[in-house]
Formats: structure tokens, sequence, C-alpha cells
């Protein structure tokens, strides 16, 4: 650009700029000679006229430079309307952003929008804007000022729509998750329950699986539901199918989330299901895989004491293992498994030291663990304390079977042939 035409532009804007302040000074200097000369009875002490009083046109000014004048006070009204909006939204901006931590961790949904009320301002600027078109029709301004205005009002209708549909959809996923808190909450207290219960919440989860299948916490409960049923199951088939349904469950549920230790938990149990049913080779592999993902639930949540029970048991069945099948996984595998009755032991004391009493299988297999190593005494200390908790579940009766076994083993007489002594 010429250095003449950036010298024309900046003379124009300065003439502009010189303009307006003239046209507000003219506009302040006549608003005053209109108030002076009104009686005082008419205007309060701050010069600002009496309610229900109205400017009337001054003797000797035109009437063409009158509406010019109303125009521009209208304007400076708009003005300084939008100036107090912009004040209000800037102050209402910290609140609002404290109402969206609390919305996303998980806050309280009642408080938020009564927050949200507070501060919203739409409504008040609608009812203003939609106010300032009445008093430009009124003023007889023209139709481009009145549409201009009106597009004001759309803007913010607009912005009425979008809060109003992140609303619903926000009500809509906090419904679903309610939904979802209930089913898992029923699911829960049925897996304490009754055969029937177990079979009725595996029959509820299959069914809700399209609905609720892309979350974890729903995912892993599916799977220890197909455990459930493949442990009542009565024919060898049934279990199977179980087995095998559950550990496909488990390949969508540690793939969905790899950071939820249930699902790794859970889908280690059901590989090891799986050994009970597959080939030499796969049931190496399966142990292999159960390792795994047991290793990552501990790591995930390492204050479970299930995930080190289970632990304990892989390690006391490897210890178990005889050289000719540790010489298979090594041709298989090229690295057999490897642990030994310590680390067995370990895990065991460990589910203890969480959880006290944590299962009667529990007291069993540190039993088996004392017995191997040679301590006696233990062993039988721990026969006591699995023999003084009471058989409530298909586990439990398992592990008295376990433990009608080792009384023999350890010099010990069962508890009817100690009260037919008593007697």
């Amino acid at each position: 650009m010429a250095q003449t035409d950036r010298k024309v532009l900046i003379l124009g804007a300065l003439a502009g700029a010189a303009g307006i302040g003239l046209a507000v000074a003219c506009y302040q200097g006549y608003k005053m000679r209109r108030r002076a000369s009104l009686p005082a009875r008419y205007l309060r002490t701050n010069n600002e006229l009496a309610p229900g009083m109205t400017l009337m046109n001054s003797p000797g000014i035109p009437g063409d430079q009158i509406e010019v004048l109303d125009r521009l006070e209208a304007l400076l009204q708009c003005v300084s309307e939008l100036k107090d909006e912009m004040k209000a939204l800037k102050n209402s901006l910290p609140m609002r952003h404290g109402q969206v931590s609390e919305d996303l961790r998980g806050g309280d949904r009642t408080d938020a929008h009564r927050a949200a009320a507070l501060h919203r301002t739409t409504p008040t600027r609608r009812k203003r804007a939609g106010g300032s078109i009445a008093v430009a029709i009124a003023a007889g301004r023209s139709s481009e000022e009145a549409e201009s205005e009106g597009g004001y009002i759309t803007a913010l209708t607009d912005s009425d729509e979008e809060d109003q549909s992140d609303d619903e959809e926000w009500d809509e996923r906090q419904e679903t998750l309610d939904n979802l808190t209930c089913l898992l909450e029923r699911i829960d207290s049925m897996h304490q329950g009754t055969d029937a219960d177990k079979r009725e919440s595996l029959s509820i989860l299959t069914t809700q699986r399209e609905e609720f299948g892309q979350n974890s916490t729903f995912l892993w409960r599916l799977i220890r539901a197909h455990c459930d049923v493949h442990d009542i199951s009565a024919t060898l088939e049934e279990k199977k199918t179980h087995a095998e349904t559950g550990k496909k469950v488990g390949e969508d549920a540690v793939a969905l989330n790899p950071k939820c230790a249930e699902s790794h938990q859970w889908y280690a149990i059901m590989c090891g299901i799986m050994a009970e049913y597959d080939t030499v080779q796969n049931k190496i592999k399966n142990g292999y895989i159960f390792k795994d993902h047991l290793d990552k639930a501990i790591e995930l949540k390492p204050q479970d004491p299930l995930s080190y029970y289970l632990l304990g048991r892989w390690c006391y069945a490897v210890a178990q293992l005889s050289w000719l099948e540790r010489k298979v996984a090594a041709a298989l595998f090229g690295e057999p498994p490897s642990a030994t009755v310590e680390d067995a032991l370990k895990n065991f004391l460990k589910v203890e030291d969480i959880q006290p009493r944590y299962s009667k299988l529990n007291y069993v297999f540190l039993a088996k663990c004392y017995r191997d190593l040679g301590y006696m005494k233990k062993a039988r200390e721990m026969c006591e304390a699995a023999t003084a908790m009471q058989s409530v579940s298909k586990e439990d009766e398992d592990a008295q079977k376990e433990l009608d076994l080792l009384f023999p083993e350890l010099g010990m007489l069962e508890p009817e042939d100690e009260l037919e002594l008593d007697l």
C-alpha cells in the first residue's frame, strides 16, 4: 500500500473517531439542556428523570436531529446492557468451571443443576432483547435495526437449545448408569444365593449384554456367572459349554478394558477351568495364560485376596508336576513353568494377612503346604482352623472332603471320632 493511501486511511479513521466523540458530546449536552429546562420537582437529586416522566422536544432543535439523538440514546443503552451482561458472564465463568469439574468427578447432579440455574443468564438476555425490539418499534426505528437485535435473540435461542440438548444427553447417560448400577447390585446378591439364583443371574446378564456389553464391570460379572453355572452343572457337555463361552467373554473383557483387574482375574479362572477339557498342549498353554493374567490382576489390585489364593493354587499345582510333565512343557514352550511349595505357602499366607478366615479351602492348602515342608504341628493347626469354619457353599464341601483325607495323614482324629471318644 502506498504511503499516501496509508495517510488517507489514518486521517479517515481519526475523523470517524472524532465524529463519534462529537456526536456523543453533543448528545450529552443536549440531554443536559433538556433536563435543565424541566422544573426541579420533575428531577431526582441525581438529575435523573422522575418515574413516569419523558423528555419533550426542546424548542429550537430541528426534528431530524432529535430523532438522531434519540437513536443514539437507544444505542448507548444497548451497549450499556451488553456491557453488564458481559460482566455477569465473566463473573460466572469460575463457578461454571467448578461445576464442570464437579460433574467430571461424579458430583451430585441436583447441585450442578442448581448452580447452573443460578448463573445461566440466557433467559434474562432473551427477555431484555425482546424488550429492546419492542422499544425500537415503538420509537419508530428502522426494520434493519429491529432485525439486527432479532439476530441477537436467535443466537441466544440457539445457545439455549444446545444447553438443553447437552442436559438431555447427560440425563440419558446418568439414567443408563443408574440402571446398570441397580442391575449389578442385584447380580452380586444373586451370586451369593442358591443354584437357581446363579442360573437366573446368567440368564439376566446374557439378555442385557446387548445394552451393557461395552462396560467392563458388566462383562467380568458375566464371566463369573458362567463360572458359577459351570460349577453347578450336572453334565460334562454343559460344563464344557460354559467354560468355552466364559473364556470367550473373558477375551472380550480384557480387550475392552486392559486396566480392569477383575476382568483379568476371572479370565484367568476360566483359562484354568478350560484346562480340564483341553489337550495336554492346550492345558499347558492355558496354564501360562492363567499366570500372566493373574499377575496383571495383582498388579492392578494388589489387595484382592482371591488373586493371591488363585496364585497360591497355581504355584502348588506347578510344584507337584512330575519330571515328565516338565519335560513336555519345556519341549512345547521352551521353558517349563517354575514354582515351589514355598511360593505357594507365601501366597496362601498373604490371603490370610489381607482377610483372616478368608475361606475353608485356603486353610486346607496352608495345611498341605506345611505338611509337605515337614511342619506337622502347623499343618494340624490349619486343619483345626478349617474345621471350625462352617460349610456354606460347594467349595466348603470340597474343602471338607480334603480335610477328611488330611486327618489320617497328620495323625488327627476326625471330629466325629473325637465326639465318640468324649462320650
